[in-house]
């Protein structure tokens, strides 16, 4: 027998899930105590309102230049919790793996969730794993919820987007797409494409101390990327928003690999850049607050929100015209996240 497998005893609930637990996947992600080792967790209590999310990982390959299926996990989260201006403060993760899995790849996998939780200052405080038979999945499958206190009373969500409003993006476009996207394919691209794949949520705690109610939508543009987002905060907001290509910052990289294969970098997935709607009159110090920032040095305004037709997103092309920016039928890059 190969001791390098997972089996689908392994998720039996019986010896061979107890060894799996108790010699893997509790001490690394963990580290609670048998005694501690309950069916949930007890939370200590916090001040403020809290904000819940929960997200799925099935990215393919699960291992891809600047991160893994494990750090990605976790920088989801928390940057969906990070975007309602929310601290971080627990997760849960559920497994699902395949029979046949290598044990070591889950170690890893473990590892770098733990890495990036430490990283971020939030504790994985449950979680479950089920091992389904060959074929019934692909490799390992991720599913997370994460649990953050807002402690302001600021109104950051979709909806809030205002005429007049500056929109800023962090940092270059489509980066984690394109770097995905080069794994799965085995596509030598250089070494400057890597996946952007982090925790925002110190960032966004930059850009409220900078601006506070100058703030008013925050959101992270993963599948469908910088186009798609926008587009679905002009609908929640009812506004309309006009982007100017030319202040788009793109990875050179990244730009070439989108022209030969016909992608265009507004559609493809980030996993550590985000967007600002702001005021006006708070969008220089904004800008200025992100791109102090390790992950910020490359932030740029790229866009102004109009006040009509609501809903519509338009790119002022950079030999003059106007074309209108609409969602994709479907993913350019399916499972990415």
């Amino acid at each position: 027998m190969n001791n390098d497998l997972i089996l689908l005893g392994h998720g039996s609930g019986g010896r061979l899930s107890h060894q799996l637990l108790d010699e893997l996947i509790i001490p690394i992600v963990s580290g609670v105590a048998a005694a501690g080792q309950n069916d949930a967790a007890l939370l200590e209590p916090v001040s403020g309102r809290l904000a819940y999310t929960t997200d799925s990982f099935v990215v393919d390959p699960i291992f891809f230049p600047g991160g893994t299926i494990g750090s990605l996990a976790v920088h989801g989260t928390v940057n969906d919790l990070a975007m309602m201006g929310a601290k971080p403060l627990w997760l849960s993760v559920g497994l699902i793996i395949e029979e046949g899995f290598s044990k070591r790849d889950l170690k890893r996998i473990l590892e770098d969730m733990r890495s990036a939780a430490d990283a971020a200052g939030v504790r994985i405080v449950t979680g479950d794993t089920k091992v389904v038979p060959r074929g019934k999945a692909d490799k390992i499958f991720i599913t997370t919820s994460g649990i953050g206190t807002v402690e302001h009373t600021l109104a950051i969500h979709g909806a809030n987007a205002r005429v007049g409003d500056a929109v800023i993006v962090s940092g270059t476009i489509g980066d984690h797409g394109i770097a995905v996207m080069a794994g799965r394919e085995g596509l030598a691209v250089g070494t400057d494409i890597i996946s952007d794949s982090a925790a925002l949520h110190g960032l966004v705690a930059d850009i409220i101390a900078a601006v506070g109610e100058g703030v008013h939508v925050l959101r992270d543009p993963t599948r469908g990327g910088v186009a798609t987002t926008i587009k679905e905060i002009a609908q929640q907001s009812a506004v309309a928003v006009t982007l100017h290509e030319s202040a788009l910052p793109v990875n050179q990289g990244v730009r070439g690999v989108c022209s030969i294969l016909g992608l265009d970098p507004l559609f493809v997935a980030n996993e550590g850049k985000l967007l600002a709607f702001v005021a006006p009159d708070s969008a220089d110090a904004a800008l200025a607050a992100i791109r102090r920032h390790p992950l910020g040095m490359h932030a740029a305004a790229i866009g102004t929100v109009c006040a009509a037709p609501a809903g519509r997103v338009s790119m002022e092309t950079t030999v003059g015209g106007l074309r209108s920016v609409e969602m994709l039928a479907g993913e350019q890059l399916p499972r990415i996240c």
